[in-house]
């Protein structure tokens, strides 16, 4: 069940984007008067599953079998359809190709700019309707993996700055270690400040290695609820845990190798309260756990009105639509080997919940539109990015590439996007497979 609910969020972020992006190209060619031919969700390859001309219209919409994508068809286009009986005709004057190299220049642009307003609008309502909330790194410190520690952190270590850049947020250190290819992160350890030096050769560890960072988390009591087996013992809401069995404890991380040991007894702890230091006895649940809440540090929220939550929500777009540009560079890079991390439809599907959740739906569905966005960009010629960089060439030179090479670049960018796919299915199928 929770695979097919994963299945029918991705379709349906993918649909929603795919026709917010073919929506951007029709607008904008039909505010040029140029024809569009063609609106489908999904492609049709052969027949549809469902399809309508309305009377006085020259756009045929419909449905297609195939849900890899969808497309606007634009009359005097050379497009992924690879459709060249138009070459042989005159040009028209409703035609794509009839049109000023800045009215094409629009077009070719419209679904890139559709998916970032999109985008900023739904940050506006997440900011609006549920605010932001984040981990602090402020005064938080870290717990790390092998890979942190091999790189010279330290659990307990707080990340002060990395290079000339103080990070915020912490749920983004790791990404911002990778994203800004930090030569120096300076760090605060047991009272001093130490620089740590960024081995560059490890990035491609960074960005395959998740967990790097995680929060340390002090073993302080928040609450015990009644049906904890630790409900009757004594401990109050501010007592700190130090120690376990005899073995020194600063986070809650360092306690659960020892409590595995002693599930479904007793255990022996030290507690500090008000100064003083407490010996007392804790039973340990057949999970290995002590069943009572610790206290979550640098949790940083606020509340935005529809008036503050309009610029933040630009900000926020632009933002994400920055770091999105630095991991593709990081992609490109390839002794970064960030190329391993890029994923297909089973990657996206993954980061969807197993439940129906509004607030991370439309987290992940604004993100996946500024993805969109930008991978269009790219200057590949089966890509938006691709015809609007021979625009560009049009507009300086005064002039325009022949239908021949414009054919030739068009199969030659759907030969590149077929690799890429291929490289994203692999490495999702290499992901499951190990």
């Amino acid at each position: 069940m929770d695979i097919i609910l994963k299945i029918l969020q991705v379709i349906l972020a993918l649909s929603v984007l795919i026709l917010v992006h073919e929506l951007g190209h029709f607008t904008m060619a039909k505010i040029f008067r140029i024809r569009v031919e063609k609106f489908y969700l999904f492609f049709d390859a052969g027949f549809a599953i469902f399809k309508f001309k309305p009377k006085h219209s020259d756009t045929e919409y419909g449905l297609g079998w195939l849900p890899l994508g969808g497309y606007c068809k634009i009359a005097g286009m050379i497009d992924e359809s690879m459709d060249t009986g138009h070459l042989k005709q005159e040009p028209q004057p409703w035609e794509f190709r009839s049109r000023p190299a800045w009215q094409r220049f629009l077009v070719m642009s419209g679904g890139v700019l559709f998916n970032f307003i999109f985008a900023i609008i739904l940050y506006i309502g997440i900011l609006a309707g549920w605010g932001e909330s984040y981990i602090s790194n402020e005064d938080n410190n870290i717990y790390v993996n092998e890979l942190a520690y091999e790189m010279g952190f330290r659990t307990g270590d707080r990340i002060l700055m990395f290079d000339d850049y103080v990070p915020d947020n912490f749920a983004m250190l790791q990404a911002d270690l990778a994203r800004r290819s930090v030569q120096k992160a300076t760090v605060l350890r047991d009272g001093d400040t130490l620089d740590i030096y960024i081995d560059q050769r490890m990035i491609s560890d960074v960005l395959n290695t998740p967990g790097m960072f995680g929060l340390a988390i002090p073993f302080v009591i928040d609450t015990i609820p009644p049906e904890s087996p630790n409900s009757g013992s004594g401990l109050k809401r501010g007592d700190r845990i130090i120690s376990i069995a005899g073995s020194p404890i600063r986070y809650v991380q360092e306690s659960r190798l020892i409590l595995k040991d002693y599930a479904s007894s007793e255990v022996p702890v030290e507690v500090t309260r008000d100064g003083d230091t407490i010996d007392m006895t804790m039973q340990v649940d057949s999970t290995g756990l002590f069943g009572i809440y610790t206290q979550f540090p640098g949790l940083t929220s606020r509340k935005y009105s529809i008036a503050e939550a309009i610029p933040a929500g630009f900000r926020l777009a632009f933002s994400t639509i920055g770091g999105y540009v630095q991991d593709l560079r990081l992609v490109f890079t390839p002794s970064t080997e960030a190329y391993k991390s890029v994923g297909s439809f089973i990657s996206i599907g993954q980061i969807f919940p197993a439940t129906w959740d509004w607030y991370r739906f439309i987290n992940i569905l604004a993100l996946l539109s500024v993805m969109l966005g930008v991978m269009n960009l790219l200057p590949i010629p089966a890509l938006d990015g691709g015809h609007i960089v021979f625009t560009l060439y049009e507009m300086v030179t005064r002039k325009k590439p022949s239908d021949r090479f414009l054919i030739g670049a068009q199969i030659v960018g759907m030969i590149l996007l077929f690799g890429l796919m291929l490289l994203a299915f692999g490495n999702d199928i290499g992901k499951l497979m190990r």
